[in-house]
């Protein structure tokens, strides 16, 4: 085979991609500037000036309404912190130390401020700050836990207090307009507003008693609402916002209120006697558990006070006979036509009377109903 001489190769390459690319980049600039160009002569106009405020007119009718109804009522609603007494472990100083909130409202000129019980409970001591914004200290006077309602006492003079309007919550309608003004989330002075959603609601108080005939609104009610009053289109109280019902525990749709009636009532009794006086038979009841495992409906008598009203009457307490065996007393199943199958039916049964009203109380004794007449005395 014939040797070849060496031949230098040239190396093998493609066309050049390079000015291809460089006459895109320069048609991609082009078009940048093209359409950037009059966006950065006209994004700032120097001779700027505010647009031409156009009247409005006056306000709707409903709305000055509203806003006079706000303006008249909030002075009466106050800002409650409730206090925790804490030692300072490194100082052994006594600090007190925030623990809660809530709303409240003046009801008096002597300087009474009614709030829900659970704002205050656990507390040891409390603040109520008026729309002026200067607190002073407060002092329980009295509390209905099962009604969920307190009443506070502050000396900030009666120049200063604003007594809120007391109206009446007996004639409320389903559709009618409530104002809630609270403390939602701390923000003080916040009014919401809604309608009348129900009537004659149930729901357990801290006790786990049930308040009866609570009104339902569609207000907005948040933590720190609690306390506050609902009130009607006339500015008057007809409620005491105390509970929501929502899984998130804030505003859903669905707020309760203790009618005014309940807290006319009972507001005046915790001034008078720093607890609410109660009527009553003058006997000792079973748990409802305990008259539950017997298998009974109504209210069994364990015990009847010597010289009671009761007592007078002929009602008979459970006892042992001469063997040892428990005689089970009378159980109450009515007061006067109202049926009674539980603790909560009797109580609920006896507020709408007076101490000194005469009742008929309906038990049963040994297989036979036998009517009792009462005079009811005061609940001890």
């Amino acid at each position: 085979m014939a040797d070849y001489p060496d031949v230098p190769r040239r190396p093998v390459s493609g066309p050049s991609h390079l000015p291809y690319l460089v006459l895109i980049l320069v048609l991609l600039g082009l078009l940048v500037w093209r359409w950037s160009a009059p966006f950065a002569t006209s994004l700032h106009d120097p001779d700027a000036v505010p647009r031409t405020v156009i009247a409005r007119g006056d306000l709707a009718a409903d709305e000055k309404a509203t806003i006079e109804l706000f303006r008249k009522a909030s002075p009466s609603v106050v800002y409650i912190t409730t206090l925790a007494v804490r030692r300072d472990i490194f100082s052994l100083n006594v600090l007190e130390t925030p623990q809660g909130a809530g709303s409240g409202f003046i009801w008096d000129e002597q300087g009474h401020v009614v709030t829900n019980y659970h704002v205050i409970r656990g507390a040891d001591a409390a603040q109520v700050m008026l729309e002026d914004r200067s607190t002073s200290y407060a002092q329980v006077v009295g509390v209905a836990a099962d009604k969920d309602i307190a009443v506070l006492k502050i000396d900030a003079g009666a120049a200063r207090l604003r007594p809120i309007g007391v109206g009446a919550s007996k004639d409320l309608q389903v559709g009618q307009k409530v104002f809630a003004i609270g403390n939602p989330f701390g923000l003080d002075q916040t009014l919401t507003t809604g309608i009348i959603s129900g009537l004659g609601r149930e729901i357990l108080s801290t006790t786990r008693r049930t308040i009866q005939g609570v009104i339902q609104t569609d207000a907005a009610i948040n933590p720190g609402n609690s306390g506050g009053p609902l009130l009607d289109s006339a500015g008057l109280l007809v409620g005491v916002n105390t509970a929501i019902y929502s899984p998130s525990g804030t505003y859903a749709g669905v707020g309760f209120a203790v009618p005014a009636d309940t807290v006319n009532r009972i507001v005046p009794q915790l001034i008078r006697h720093g607890r609410v006086v109660r009527p009553g038979l003058g006997a000792e009841i079973a748990e409802d558990q305990l008259t539950g495992r017997l298998g009974l409906k109504g209210v069994l008598v364990i015990n009847v006070r010597q010289g009671s009203a009761a007592a007078e009457a002929g009602m008979q307490p459970t006892r042992y006979d001469a063997t040892g065996r428990v005689l089970l007393g009378d159980l109450i199943v009515a007061i006067d036509d109202r049926k009674v199958e539980s603790t909560d039916d009797l109580f609920t049964a006896l507020e709408s009377y007076q101490i000194g009203d005469r009742v008929t109380v309906t038990v049963q004794r040994n297989g036979r109903r036998i009517e009792l007449p009462i005079t009811l005395q005061e609940a001890q």
